[in-house]
């Protein structure tokens, strides 16, 4: 019963300020930002509020948390509470908790951001390039797009991993390559229905260079179905991340990340019957991990609604 409380409250407190959020942007800002506000639905102003949310805490993390990221103290295993000093307890080794949570937000959401730009820029130049040139160009990326999708993502990160070698640099380069071609497939079916518009045979009559077409003809008009791709795969590639650090081949200690949180802290679910904040610890990062995908998704699908010409 008091965990269907607590989230009950949970649910009404996010509701809460989703509400309040769209309120003030209602009231306060240009008049372009009130009128977005006005025709912005509750979950859009949701996830808006949880990305800036996650957004302050990721920049402002060493001024927020109340320790630094790799630092240990003599307690291990304090569970929330226990000890005054460390609000939510500490892990195995005497790291405060709350400081990896905070400190968690920039390295895992950094990593996904970073790696989902380079996913977008590899996968759309190359299916812009597919689209534009045809003939062999096209045949040979799209061939090799296909068998890379053949095998499932996370096993085939994992094998490419151990083989280079565990750091954050092979896994961001590992997770873009293959996260692209999902990008590429997209971008590609985009620019083929572009590439025959007649500003674009106006152009290649003008004499225009390849980079000119692709970057100033082609993408300016599918900005919009790419930017909703871009929420969608930001997911994936933080979900991808998450799920590395939790088998321990993504982010490596001492950096704090969500995954490997998880990974730590599940013995914790063993002592729920003792007291629920033990099996609570886990559920944090993981919750953490769960909010800002939901948050994201929140504001994907807003973006897709708008650019649709639906009416609400």
């Amino acid at each position: 019963m008091m965990t269907l409380l607590y989230i009950a409250l949970t649910i009404a407190g996010c509701i809460a300020l989703a509400f309040a959020f769209r309120l003030l942007g209602r009231s306060a800002g240009t008049a372009a930002s009130r009128k977005l506000f006005r025709q912005m639905p509750l979950t859009a102003a949701f996830g808006i509020f949880v990305i800036l949310l996650y957004a302050i805490v990721a920049i402002g993390a060493p001024v927020i948390a109340p320790y630094g990221e790799a630092q240990i103290f003599a307690a291990t295993n304090a569970f929330p509470g226990q000890i005054p000093e460390h609000i939510l307890g500490t892990d195995q080794i005497g790291r405060d908790l709350l400081t990896r949570l905070i400190y968690g937000a920039r390295n895992t959401v950094g990593i996904a951001l970073v790696t989902a730009l380079l996913t977008f820029v590899l996968g759309a130049t190359l299916g812009f390039l597919a689209a534009t040139l045809g003939g062999w160009v096209d045949q040979l990326l799209s061939r090799t797009v296909d068998v890379l999708m053949a095998i499932p993502q996370l096993i085939f990160a994992l094998l490419l991993i151990t083989i280079v070698g565990q750091s954050t640099i092979n896994m961001i380069l590992i997770l873009a390559v293959l996260d692209s071609t999902r990008v590429f497939r997209l971008a590609r079916a985009v620019g083929v229905n572009i590439v025959v518009m007649d500003y674009i045979e106006a152009a290649k009559l003008r004499g225009e260079t390849l980079p000119y077409l692709i970057f100033r003809e082609i993408l300016p008009n599918a900005v919009a179905p790419l930017l909703a791709e871009f929420g969608l795969r930001f997911c994936f590639v933080f979900l991808s991340i998450a799920a590395l650090s939790f088998l321990g081949v993504g982010i490596q200690p001492p950096l704090a990340d969500w995954g490997s949180m998880v990974r730590d802290l599940s013995g914790f679910i063993n002592f729920a019957s003792i007291n629920f904040s033990l099996a609570a610890l886990p559920l944090m990062a993981a919750g953490a991990i769960a909010l800002l995908t939901i948050a994201v998704n929140f504001v994907v699908d807003w973006m897709l609604h708008r650019s649709s010409g639906l009416k609400e």
